[in-house]
């Protein structure tokens, strides 16, 4: 458990941070009831972070009471972008996907030039390459061109006989 709200004032903070607003108070390793009934405290549990859909983003928004009267994590799910002076949040999320593709791009190139470099040595000019090792190395050159580059799946990638 990492923060407590103070009963009275509703000011939430880490354990580390009531001790340093308490530095002349001696306090156990371990906080039992005890402890947070003598600094009037109670305890904020964790709760699971919600799911953000394309372009948002799950941010902590302060402590709420459950159901049972626990002090729990708030969250609210916000867009990541937002339209302003200089550009709409449509140009931003455009911007975004773009870099995403193109790391995303970048990790699939890297990717087959490992899978290529493990077969080159089989295509030095004293070997001969045979069908399936060239249909897999050709297959491996063309994975830029697969429909849903760049997000591939391992079932898209070309499988080494």
């Amino acid at each position: 458990m990492g923060d407590y709200r103070h009963k009275t004032t509703g000011e939430v903070k880490s354990q580390g941070e009531w001790r340093s607003l308490n530095k002349n108070t001696s306090f156990p390793k371990v906080w039992t009831q005890a402890t947070l009934d003598a600094l009037q405290l109670d305890p904020v549990f964790e709760t699971p972070q919600p799911t953000a859909g394309q372009y948002q983003i799950a941010v902590r928004n302060g402590v709420t009471q459950d159901a049972k009267g626990n002090w729990v994590q708030a969250w609210s799910v916000r867009d990541m972008f937002a339209d302003d002076e200089d550009s709409t949040k449509a140009e931003k999320e455009a911007a975004y996907q773009a870099t995403l593709d193109s790391a995303a791009a970048k990790s699939v190139r890297d990717q087959r030039n490992r899978l290529l470099a493990e077969t080159d040595y089989l295509a030095l000019t004293d070997n001969t390459l045979d069908d399936i090792t060239k249909e897999y190395r050709q297959a491996l050159r063309d994975i830029t061109s697969h429909p849903n580059f760049p997000h591939l799946t391992d079932a898209d990638w070309p499988v080494k006989q």
